[in-house]
C-alpha cells in the first residue's frame, strides 16, 4: 500500500476546518493533495503542531507553527511522535511505502527513524525548489 504524507503549510483557512480543508489556501498543498488522492492508497497530513492528521478528521483551529524554524532536538522529538503515530495506525507494516510530500524540515529527522522499519520510503520532490516542486505537481495532476 502506498501512503502519502503531505506537510502542513503556513497558509490556512481562517476558521476551524478538517485537515483536508484547513490548508486549502496553499497552492502547494492543493497540488500535493490532488496528487496523493490520485496516486496513493491513503494519505495523511504531517502537521507541525498535531503530527499525523487524518485528512477527514475532526476540524482543527488554524495555528502558526512550522518545523522550518525548529531546532534539531524539536524536530527529532516531533519525528519520534510521528513514527509512534504511524505505528499506531499500522502504517509501518511490511509492504507499505511512505511517500513524503514535504520539505526537508519535515523528513530530515524522520528518515533515520524509519530506517529500521519494514516500509519503503520515497520523496519524489526531494531537492526541488518551490517553483520546481509546483511544476512537478502540475505535470502530474
Amino acid at each position: 500500500m502506498e501512503i502519502g504524507l503531505v506537510s502542513c503549510t503556513k497558509a490556512k483557512e481562517d476558521s476551524a476546518s478538517t485537515p483536508r480543508e484547513l490548508y486549502e489556501p496553499s497552492a502547494l498543498f492543493r497540488k500535493a493533495r490532488s496528487y496523493v488522492e490520485e496516486n496513493h492508497d491513503e494519505w495523511y497530513v504531517l502537521s507541525a503542531k498535531y503530527n499525523v492528521l487524518d485528512p477527514d478528521g475532526s476540524p482543527i483551529e488554524p495555528y502558526d507553527e512550522t518545523l522550518n524554524n525548529a531546532g534539531g532536538e524539536e524536530r527529532r522529538e516531533w519525528s519520534r511522535t510521528v513514527v509512534g503515530q504511524l505505528r499506531e495506525r499500522d502504517l509501518l507494516a511490511e509492504g507499505n511505502t511512505l511517500v513524503i510530500h514535504a520539505g526537508r524540515a519535515y523528513y530530515e529527522e524522520l528518515l533515520p527513524l524509519l530506517h529500521d522499519e519494514p516500509v519503503d520510503v520515497g520523496i519524489p520532490t526531494e531537492g526541488l525548489r518551490m517553483g520546481e516542486t509546483l511544476s512537478w505537481y502540475n505535470e502530474r495532476i
